[in-house]
């Protein structure tokens, strides 16, 4: 069961109207994490037909949104994919968040999405391996399912080459929905509230398993971190230097940049950083240490695949991304998880095999788990105990807000 807050549930059902949701829509760009994209279709109870052709008959719902990413990931507006191919409406996005927690798209209407990548535990699932229709568990940990929008290749092994491949990849896999595409698509069919979404919102197709992955995908974009502490300190840091007397100046000469510099100011002072968090930034970041050798960009991760031994001490080991591309490079090599929101996905690592920052922070102190195809970037970093509980620390002040999202109101 999702843990809600009924207040904002309540302050949600009494306030929201498709008038507000208009007016938000219209704006000329939109602010992703922001819980207007994804409060859906307004009313509370049951989700009806009747409420469903109401929502759809608003043509605002259907309008090409123009968004922004918060602060800290919005250093990497410019890398966000799909959007073109793809473009996101307030009827798409709702479609795919139902499809998310739609456990009826799997064979035995146990499994969703949210199964295996759940707001409740940071959108992964607080298990080492996936859990999929009748119990059986994966290979593989649940990787987390947000901030998609700043990249194309998605699972640990890059396999599926886009948001909407992905999508639906898990739906016919045999451990996870053990469902096919073809019967998904029947089911969808026979919902008369899923039909109605599917022929407006995609009229030259109607329901298809392209359009479910392109419905789920566009969701999927909206699903961001919000703004860490990590990211007030340094918004802050370039007015930190100023002097009183700077700052005098500031207000005489550009009031609309020192009112700036009020702002972030307050918001550095509302969301502080410890200072074993900062100790721990100058850490990460460092030349000595090197985790921003990977952990890199505005997402803190470089999109690309490297071999961290582990797991390879196994008898067959996992290839990761060599299952792929077939190069000798990539054995035992897998994707740079984000750093941001870390804290609330745990386990860590491809197979789920380190149970806390602690542990993986160790892991990497130790130089990995030595192999032939051991990354070069992995090296032993001989870090004192407090060194290593200030890089956690630090991981822990990238965590910001998810936007509110809620897996009830499905079609009937």
């Amino acid at each position: 069961m999702l843990k809600i807050d009924m207040k904002r549930c309540l302050l949600w059902t009494l306030t929201l109207t498709l008038t507000t949701v208009a007016a938000s829509a219209q704006q000329s760009t939109l602010d992703l994490g922001k819980d207007e994209l994804v409060l859906g279709i307004p009313g509370s109870g049951p989700l009806t037909n009747a409420r469903i052709e109401e929502w759809l008959s608003q043509e605002v719902n259907h309008q090409a949104l123009t968004v922004k990413l918060p602060l800290g990931l919005s250093l990497g507006e410019s890398q966000m994919k799909g959007l073109q191919k793809n473009p996101l409406t307030l009827a798409k996005i709702e479609l795919g968040r139902q499809l998310y927690f739609d456990t009826r798209l799997s064979a035995d209407n146990t499994v969703s999405c949210a199964s295996c990548h759940h707001p409740q535990d940071g959108y992964s699932r607080h298990t080492p391996t996936g859990v999929g229709i009748r119990g059986q568990k994966g290979g593989r940990n649940s990787p987390s399912s947000y901030n998609r929008i700043l990249s194309d290749a998605q699972f640990w092994d890059g396999r599926a080459g886009s948001l909407e491949a992905q999508a639906v990849g898990p739906i016919q896999n045999p451990i996870e929905m053990g469902n096919t595409h073809a019967a998904a698509v029947a089911t969808l069919e026979k919902i008369d509230g899923y039909k109605l979404q599917f022929m407006k919102i995609f009229p030259d197709s109607g329901v298809t398993i392209d359009n479910v992955g392109s419905a789920i995908a566009a969701f999927e974009r909206i699903l961001v971190t919000g703004a860490t502490s990590y990211d007030y300190n340094e918004s802050y840091k370039r007015f930190a230097a100023l002097s009183e007397e700077d700052l005098d100046d500031l207000k005489t000469d550009s009031p609309e940049t020192y009112a700036e510099y009020e702002e972030v100011k307050l918001l550095a002072e509302l969301n502080p950083m410890s200072e074993s968090a900062l100790r721990g930034q100058d850490l990460f970041f460092s030349k000595r240490v090197g985790c921003s050798n990977c952990h890199v960009g505005a997402n803190l991760a470089d999109e690309q695949y490297h071999n961290l031994g582990v797991g390879m001490s196994a008898k067959e080991p996992d290839l990761g991304r060599f299952a792929e591309t077939k190069a000798e490079k990539d054995k035992g090599a897998f994707k740079t998880p984000t750093i941001r929101n870390v804290a609330l996905s745990a386990p860590y690592m491809h197979d789920g095999s380190l149970a806390t920052l602690e542990e993986v922070v160790e892991h990497y102190n130790k130089g990995g788990a030595k192999n032939p195809w051991l990354s070069d970037k992995i090296l032993p970093l001989k870090l004192t105990p407090l060194e290593s509980n200030d890089l956690v620390e630090f991981m822990r002040a990238c965590t910001g807000s998810f936007p509110f999202v809620t897996g009830a109101r499905l079609p009937q």
